[in-house]
């Protein structure tokens, strides 16, 4: 089972990242373009199309929240726990703490749900709905440890709802909600939008992690992946059973904890000039390191649930 899933799963993600590391090695391209056809195209059509695709009741979408929220504070407490006994700087705070609790559900986590459970519309659901709270988490709890000094919290939230994947999860339940059917015409092109997702958010993922330097190793890049990897898989296990999930539901929480570091803490780090290049490091290392984690935790999830 364990050689299974390296080989059906996480090896056709990593050959993905290593043609886009590649393709950007030999061509330097300017990522800002595809990233922008991602965020405003191929990420919001693939949310909306699983949303309006799938049945969910209100009793489980409500345990998805109570895990998502009790989850996240966890994150944040131990975060904040740490960088107070590392005793370090503002910059490096946010860095350790944002690493913790901010998780890359969008061009790496949701298109490897897509792999584990394209027979299971629900799997791919409940990854929706973290990448959605992930994103709301990013642009207040996240951009508040980077700008609090620069930025109030209106700004914050304004920014959250402008983003199109917002507005995509709100058309889909909206359809799902009053049983909206939408011509043919419509849901063929965006059918193949999202199927055109995964491919471009990992090529564009491997193309991301080209640009980053290796300059130094910091201690606060060890304990993030010490609190990435390791201990958000640990805290996401006792949320499940305190909460009684289980199946696909909890599987697919389960693994989603294991992610790496969001790609959205250094693009903000870097935006600002707030420890880019220990942001980008992070997120570099995360990324590699989740090879083995994440192969790891949909094992135990196989097992477990």
């Amino acid at each position: 089972m364990f050689i299974f899933i390296l080989l059906e799963v996480i090896l056709p993600i990593l050959l993905l990242i290593l043609l886009g590391f590649l393709l950007q090695m030999k061509f330097s391209f300017e990522l800002k373009h595809f990233s922008a056809l991602i965020t405003y195209c191929l990420m919001p059509a693939s949310v909306f199309v699983n949303i309006y695709q799938i049945q969910i009741d209100i009793a489980l979408l409500l345990n998805i929240l109570y895990y998502i929220i009790i989850f996240s504070v966890v994150l944040i407490l131990i975060g904040n726990v740490l960088s107070k006994i590392l005793r370090l700087n503002k910059g490096e705070s946010a860095a350790l703490k944002n690493s913790i609790s901010l998780m890359n559900s969008g061009n790496y986590g949701l298109p490897v749900s897509q792999l584990i459970f394209s027979q299971n519309p629900i799997g791919v659901s409940v990854q929706i709905f973290t990448l959605v709270f992930q994103n709301l988490l990013t642009y207040s709890y996240g951009m508040y440890n980077l700008l609090s000094a620069s930025k109030s919290m209106a700004d914050i939230t304004r920014g959250f709802l402008r983003l199109p994947v917002f507005h995509a999860l709100l058309l889909g339940v909206i359809c799902q909600v009053f049983t909206i059917d939408l011509p043919h015409t419509l849901l063929i092109p965006l059918n193949q939008l999202s199927d055109g997702f995964v491919a471009i958010a990992l090529i564009l993922l491997g193309a991301q992690l080209a640009r980053i330097k290796i300059n130094f190793f910091h201690r606060v890049i060890t304990w993030s992946l010490i609190g990435r990897l390791l201990l958000s898989p640990l805290v996401s296990l006792a949320v499940i059973y305190l909460l009684g999930l289980d199946g696909v539901v909890a599987q697919s929480l389960f693994i989603a904890s294991s992610f790496p570091t969001s790609r959205n803490t250094s693009t903000i780090a870097m935006e600002y000039q707030i420890e880019p290049e220990l942001h980008a490091q992070i997120v570099l290392f995360s990324t590699l390191f989740s090879v083995f984690t994440v192969t790891i935790v949909i094992f135990l999830s196989r097992i477990l649930f």
